[in-house]
């Protein structure tokens, strides 16, 4: 998916190069300006010969570059890992899946859960419980193993920078449980310890109100030029993605707030530590 979507904003950069409308540029393959919209947002697969037609339409005739352009292609139509999990994963998320692998910056702000790059084994499974209380337990089990092994991304050669910002009350809510909490926080004190790409500050509950009162999101920014940044707001049954220049500027604005409203980088360890201790002992 990642993949497909850094091929689907070449051919849209290529496109606007050339100044034609995705009308103009769906003819010569036969196609809907949908078709060519939905290919440009990498939400389709691409049959080489449509690509090929495009690259001629666009002025590309260069045999390297049109070669190399294929050879995404042909990489970008090939099964995603999360694909074996694509009976428990809506087609909303797997686009961000491919997003988020792609990202060189996370920046999110959680309200009610700890971020999902961050959970614990424990306590993805209560929250997926909590969004899933009729699944099997086969089903349950897949979701988190599909959230397991998306937190690979922080551990890769080339990790991304996450940086979180989460409200203290997510902190305090004893998701699953008061030891399944600890063991979480415990979790949370060694990621930010051991991971110098993960940075994690908590808004005070003293803080009051704050810069992003609206609810969770995440604001993702890619190496490549030919993407723009990009809004994530998950939903119940659906996500917003928002990529207009004046949408993206408003959640920069209220996350840079969200920066300087929180406790220091700093004070992380302690904050972590005394909502531990005042959580209190619990027997395993």
């Amino acid at each position: 998916m990642a993949v497909r979507i850094l091929v689907g904003a070449q051919l849209r950069r290529l496109r606007e190069e050339r100044g034609l409308t995705r009308a103009e540029a769906a003819e010569p393959i036969r196609a809907s300006e949908s078709k060519i919209s939905r290919m440009e947002l990498g939400r389709v697969g691409f049959k080489e010969r449509d690509v090929l037609d495009l690259l001629s339409l666009y002025g590309v005739h260069d045999e390297r570059e049109r070669a190399t352009l294929l050879e995404r292609v042909r990489e970008a139509n090939t099964s995603s890992w999360w694909h074996p999990y694509s009976d428990v994963t809506p087609n909303w998320f797997q686009r961000y899946l491919g997003l988020e692998a792609t990202a060189m910056l996370i920046r999110t702000y959680e309200v009610q859960f700890v971020p999902g790059l961050l959970q614990t084994e424990d306590y993805a499974r209560a929250v997926v419980r909590l969004g899933h209380g009729s699944a099997r337990e086969d089903e349950v089990a897949r979701r988190v193993s599909l959230r397991i092994q998306r937190q690979q991304v922080l551990s890769r050669p080339d990790p991304p920078l996450l940086w979180a910002v989460v409200d203290e009350a997510a902190l305090r809510r004893p998701v699953g449980g008061v030891q399944v909490m600890r063991d979480q926080l415990e979790a949370l004190i060694t990621i930010v310890t051991k991971m110098p790409n993960v940075k994690l500050q908590v808004i005070p509950l003293a803080a009051g109100g704050h810069a992003a009162a609206g609810g969770a999101f995440t604001i993702l920014r890619f190496p490549q030029q030919d993407l723009a940044d990009l809004v994530y707001i998950e939903q119940l049954t659906s996500a917003l993605y928002l990529d207009k220049r004046e949408d993206v500027d408003r959640y920069f604005e209220a996350v840079n707030r969200l920066f300087v409203e929180a406790a220091p980088i700093k004070e992380t360890f302690q904050i972590l530590d005394r909502i531990i201790r005042d959580l209190g002992e619990t027997p395993r």
